[in-house]
């Protein structure tokens, strides 16, 4: 079940899971970095000060008991592409990584896409969705790079989404619209609006994922500027968001 730390020194959403995975999604608070990244930015690759970004990251990956040497973060490119990683460091042109290796940590970085979290038996996947890689098919392929590597059926993967822009807030035009299914997308005052998590809900139901072992924070990113970053509403002048996964024993 996932529930938001709201008073921890760095307030997160937490999975109290079966104590084999620490998996997390990041908020902005408990960190150092001076507005407009306040405060706990995580992004390389804003403007902040590179000091900053890397004291909140060791403040984030400490309150999990991980450790900052251990960590595997994705080039994160808009697209599908899954890469299974042994080893720590930045792995570019993919926005999806995937584990088997203990306490290896994986993260994904955001400011209004949606982070993912796979979890099974034995190995466990973090993948950045946004339209693009949602129209490319990134939750579908990571779930079934998941289920292949570790040997299972999507019935035994559990996923969660991380705090995102939603539907309330993200209208796109009609040739972003005619990519998602008409469930995903509703009409008001004249412009088309996106539901990303709907849209991500419907791809991993259509691979074999059962409804019920998809979770959501339902947190928007945009609606809640005190919690998160969001890029659309800051216009590009904001920090970044993680979802977190590791496999601990």
């Amino acid at each position: 079940m996932w529930t938001l730390a709201a008073d921890a020194p760095v307030p997160l959403w937490r999975d109290d899971g079966d104590g084999t995975v620490v998996a997390a999604f990041s908020t902005r608070r408990g960190g150092v970095s001076a507005p407009p990244y306040d405060q706990l930015n995580l992004g390389r690759s804003t403007d902040d000060r590179p000091e900053a970004v890397e004291e909140n990251r060791s403040r984030l990956l400490e309150s999990l008991g991980l450790d900052s040497a251990r960590l595997a973060t994705a080039g994160q490119v808009h697209g599908a592409q899954v890469v299974r990683v042994h080893a720590p460091g930045l792995h570019p042109s993919c926005d999806a990584l995937l584990t088997t290796e203990p306490r290896l940590a994986l993260a994904v970085s955001a400011a209004d896409c949606p982070p993912l979290i796979f979890q099974t038996p034995g190995a466990v996947a973090a993948a950045h969705a946004g339209w693009r890689g949602i129209a490319a098919g990134v939750p579908s392929a990571t779930l079934a790079a998941l289920c292949a590597t570790a040997t299972v059926e999507p019935g035994q993967v559990r996923v969660a989404i991380g705090p995102c822009i939603r539907s309330c807030c993200y209208d796109v035009g009609a040739e972003v619209a005619e990519r998602f299914p008409a469930a995903a997308v509703s009409e008001r005052d004249g412009r088309l609006w996106l539901d990303l998590p709907e849209a991500i809900r419907l791809q991993l139901l259509g691979a074999g994922l059962p409804a019920t072992a998809l979770a959501d924070t339902g947190a928007c990113t945009s609606c809640e500027s005190s919690w998160y970053y969001s890029h659309r509403r800051d216009r590009g002048l904001t920090g970044r968001q993680w979802g977190l996964v590791a496999l601990i024993a």
